[in-house]
């Protein structure tokens, strides 16, 4: 069966659930997860200035679940108990895995990932000499770029519903420092550095305070962004409390030298990694 085909029964399935009793429909479904495994299909992909959602994968994953069996596997004295196998075949991918590292089955890792003791969720896309570093977790669904860093403790949000939310999306170059959390279809483009500690959500305001006056945004970090925690003043009926935001700072600079710029755009501001 073809993706075409593949994607037409997976429509079908969400529309009518008894259709996953069909072993047509199972297998369909158990295709699409293995195109997701190897990064031969992805829950979103970029087109001409934008992100694509493609929801008949994301269904694809949900449909998963209610066709699978809970089975236990073991590595050594540890035990494990669910209905989504773990990733496998690191060697032949090119992949450095150092324990306790897991990723499920469903997540395309290309090779030249290094994982330190961190998790990647089904759905997840993570390319080619990124970083993930340690206690670090890439929730379902997240589209992760080329050459990331992604710090000690960083936390990157999963979606799977509703099927037309984006998800998370690191663009190729970026850093995201230690114990960050980018959350809820935040977009962050390509070489953006973000210090320690920065909390983004949807709803979470972004304000540019490079220049003369601010300037605000909601939901993306503009390219090569250099961002650190910050705070606002707010009213309540309780009275007036700060309010947690993102600042970006300034911009990384082109004379940087791109292998130690992650870094050192931060350092230049004098700001946390």
């Amino acid at each position: 069966m073809d993706i075409s085909g593949i994607k037409n029964s997976i429509e079908a399935c969400w529309d009518d659930r008894n259709l996953l009793k069909s072993s047509e429909h199972k297998n369909a479904i158990l295709s699409a997860i293995e195109l997701l495994d190897k990064g031969k299909v992805r829950v979103a992909e970029p087109t001409k200035g934008d992100w694509k959602v493609n929801e008949w994968v994301k269904k694809a994953v949900i449909l998963y679940f209610p066709i699978s069996s809970m089975t236990s596997t073991y590595a050594g004295p540890l035990e494990f108990h669910d209905k989504i196998p773990l990733k496998s075949n690191y060697s032949k991918l090119g992949i450095r895995v150092v324990p306790h590292a897991v990723a499920r089955y469903g997540a395309y890792i290309s090779s030249g990932v290094i994982l330190m003791p961190s998790y990647i969720n089904i759905g997840a896309y993570v390319e080619e000499g990124t970083m993930v570093d340690t206690w670090a977790t890439v929730g379902s669904c997240a589209q992760i770029g080329k050459h990331v860093h992604l710090s000690g403790g960083v936390g990157i949000g999963g979606v799977l519903e509703p099927v037309q939310a984006a998800p998370v999306i690191i663009e190729d170059g970026c850093f995201i420092g230690s114990r960050s959390i980018i959350v809820e279809g935040v977009h962050i483009e390509k070489e953006a550095v973000l210090g320690a500690n920065v909390v983004i959500t949807k709803s979470t305001k972004i304000i540019d305070v490079s220049g003369k006056k601010p300037i605000e945004f909601k939901g993306k970090i503009p390219a090569r962004s250099v961002v650190i925690p910050g705070s606002y003043p707010k009213k309540f009926p309780a009275g007036e409390f700060q309010v947690q935001c993102a600042l970006i700072i300034g911009k990384r600079k082109e004379s940087t030298d791109l292998k130690t710029s992650l870094n050192e755009a931060l350092r230049e501001f004098n700001v946390a990694v």
